[in-house]
């Protein structure tokens, strides 16, 4: 049994502001993880954690996240899958990575998603119809919606998930790096 990981985020600023406020829910970003330390993670959200208004697909470092946003709350759920899945999820991240500045949030897919009309741009993603539609690929469905219209909330409520990290991401950095000098 493989295992993938996803990382519910508690971001701070204006428009996570405004998602928070009309999903009615603490966690407004979701990164896809291939380890439970985030140390290979995609999402769509900011290029730079510092400028809000440019965003696509890229792969999310730690540490710089952590530095531009040391109270952000994270929750980690672990999932279960097949060698097989993960490695075609794995393939799938890379491949779009390279591809990465062809690739944008779609901004104006926000309107379709509070109307509930499902929308789909030629590589323009949420950072959670990005994770649901890569996942379904997979025969990993987080929810019944069509992957344009699933939200953050829906990744949350997931039930076949489990929960192995809940706290600020600087907590786990702090936690690995213990982990690792334990182990030297």
């Amino acid at each position: 049994m493989a295992h993938i990981y996803i990382a519910l985020v508690d971001t701070p600023g204006f428009f996570a502001s405004l998602i928070r406020h009309y999903l009615g829910q603490k966690y407004v970003h979701v990164v896809l993880s291939l380890d439970e330390q985030l140390s290979e993670a995609y999402s769509f959200g900011r290029r730079n954690p510092y400028i809000p208004l440019i965003a696509g697909f890229e792969r999310e470092w730690s540490r710089q996240i952590a530095g531009a946003f040391p109270t952000a709350e994270y929750r980690i759920c672990e999932l279960d899958c097949t060698g097989e899945q993960k490695e075609a999820i794995r393939e799938r991240l890379h491949k779009d990575y390279k591809n990465r500045f062809h690739m944008h949030y779609a901004a104006a897919g926000l309107l379709a998603l509070l109307c509930h009309r499902k929308f789909y741009l030629k590589n323009q993603y949420t950072c959670s119809s990005y994770l649901a539609e890569v996942l379904g690929e997979q025969g990993i469905f987080i929810s019944e919606k069509h992957f344009s219209l699933v939200t953050p909330k829906d990744v949350c409520e997931y039930k076949n998930c489990r929960v192995v990290f809940e706290g600020r991401l600087s907590d786990l950095i702090v936690r690995e790096e213990q982990a690792v000098a334990y182990e030297t």
